[in-house]
């Protein structure tokens, strides 16, 4: 009991940056309690004293403000941070490592008296407010976002978002080029992870490579006229002027001075 007591506060001070001492966390955090309480709680269930069962819960949720049914299934490290509203019901499953933030539910959407509360995989993190209703299993390292509706299976790894929940693609990893460019103006492509889908930062992303793409194209099409008709220049690309907000930053090479000069129409016509 005393090394699973010790293995629950080093947990929280993995995933709280806000915890400072063993004491506070002792005496100040409700989640920790809510866990302790349901571990009696469920001892007392699984041994035919579930009316004290029930009665022990009962006082829980009066001192925390965290309903966790006796019946429900806890594995290690399991951390509620802040913890009010939570709510996980009789015949839910909860894994290693899973991690609950204040307003979840993991609730079920039947009277039947089976199996009605989802199965939490381990390394789950669940945002605040989300709602997970029904039988079914969240994979491993999944993660669901705030104020998310869930109602079906979720893959392992998956991130889940939205009413009811979806899951986010991953877009592919963006080149060495865009991420290059991407600092060189003070943008970090992070949009590309699934710990925040940002759709701005994702068109962003998108776009930085479309320009890439556009530029290398553009570079290789003068190549090609200036080899058919020597009168037409190679083009160099010229600086790309940013905004004080973007740094000192500079996409592309100087371009010369005679290809700063446009060509004269007429010889634009004659090559094409």
């Amino acid at each position: 009991m005393i090394a699973r007591i010790r293995e629950d506060i080093r947990s929280v001070f993995e995933r709280d940056p806000a915890a400072r001492t063993t004491w506070e966390v002792l005496s100040c955090y409700p989640g920790l309690h809510a866990i302790w309480g349901q571990r009696i709680s469920h001892w007392l269930w699984t041994h035919g004293l579930k009316w004290l069962a029930r009665l022990n819960s009962n006082l829980a949720r009066w001192l925390t403000g965290i309903e966790i049914h006796p019946g429900a299934v806890i594995g290690r490290r399991f951390f509620i941070d802040h913890g009010m509203g939570v709510v996980i019901g009789e015949t839910a499953e909860i894994g290693d490592d899973v991690t609950l933030y204040q307003g979840v539910t993991l609730g079920g959407v039947s009277w039947n008296k089976g199996k009605r509360h989802p199965t939490i995989g381990n390394k789950v993190v669940i945002g605040a407010g989300a709602k997970v209703l029904g039988p079914f299993t969240v994979g491993d390292d999944a993660r669901i976002g705030s104020n998310a509706v869930v109602v079906k299976a979720v893959p392992a790894g998956a991130t889940v978002v939205g009413i009811p929940a979806r899951v986010v693609q991953e877009a592919q990893p963006p080149s060495e080029k865009v991420v290059a460019i991407a600092r060189t103006m003070g943008f970090d492509a992070y949009g590309l992870t699934r710990d925040m889908p940002d759709p701005v930062a994702n068109a962003i992303g998108s776009m930085l490579e479309h320009i890439q793409l556009l530029d290398e194209r553009l570079v290789q099409v003068c190549k090609l006229l200036h080899q058919m008709d020597s009168r037409m220049p190679e083009l160099e690309l010229s600086k790309l002027e940013l905004p004080d907000f973007c740094g000192e930053g500079l996409v592309t090479a100087p371009r010369s001075e005679s290809a700063a000069q446009p060509e004269p129409e007429s010889k634009v016509r004659r090559v094409v």
